[in-house]
């Protein structure tokens, strides 16, 4: 049965062949939208305020900024858009880092077309999916662990520069990246680890030694 409104999509890969594909894929469904793509972050971002997407579908590898740090700026920026990775990544790590970060699904590159259509349509409308192929991991993924395994690799480089003093300039030059970038980072380090002040911030890093 057919949508009143299809559901509008945003495709963000770093590979305009694998874009390519998607979109011929889902012109041939009329509840799907194509209504921006993207090849890296700010990209992503730009389209995401210019085409009103209802959903981003997006890869974790691409260079810069990965699409699970992307997935966080998506939740701070954009929380009305569902955001569902589509990667070619099975493990347990990769799942559980898109949860946190607020990736209401995942879905594996080789899944048969009408699978991604399926995850979209269920994503789209509030509901969770995930690969049979990793759904074990999900399960693990949504089990306790330390604050600290909350932090993906590159807020662990950002949260070892507070502890030091840097302020977010100095982290965002000795880092190569954008100070709103460092900016976004902290906000989702005190997001996960439930801290405010930076007094308790700095006490965090250096009880779990970073």
């Amino acid at each position: 049965m057919t949508q009143a409104h299809p559901i509008r999509l945003l495709l963000i890969d770093d590979h305009p062949l694998v874009r390519d594909g998607l979109r011929a894929r889902f012109d041939a469904s009329p509840n799907l939208q194509v209504v921006g793509e993207a090849g890296n972050a700010q990209e992503a971002l730009t389209r995401a305020k210019t085409a009103s997407p209802d959903l981003a579908l997006m890869d974790i590898s691409m260079r810069g900024t990965n699409g699970i740090e992307l997935t966080a700026q998506f939740r701070e920026q954009f929380p009305h858009i569902a955001v569902l990775i589509l990667s070619m990544h099975d493990n347990a790590e990769y799942v559980r880092q898109a949860v946190r970060a607020g990736a209401r699904g995942y879905v594996l590159k080789d899944a048969p077309a009408h699978e991604i259509v399926t995850a979209i349509e269920r994503v789209a409308r509030g509901d969770s999916y995930y690969s049979a192929a990793i759904a074990a991991r999900v399960v693990q993924a949504s089990t306790s662990h330390a604050p600290i395994d909350s932090l993906t690799p590159r807020e662990r480089e950002i949260l070892s520069r507070i502890a030091r003093g840097l302020a977010n300039k100095q982290i965002a030059t000795e880092m190569d990246l954008s100070v709103r970038t460092v900016e976004t980072h902290r906000l989702n380090i005190k997001r996960k680890l439930g801290i405010e002040g930076q007094a308790e911030l700095i006490k965090f890093a250096v009880e779990n030694r970073l």
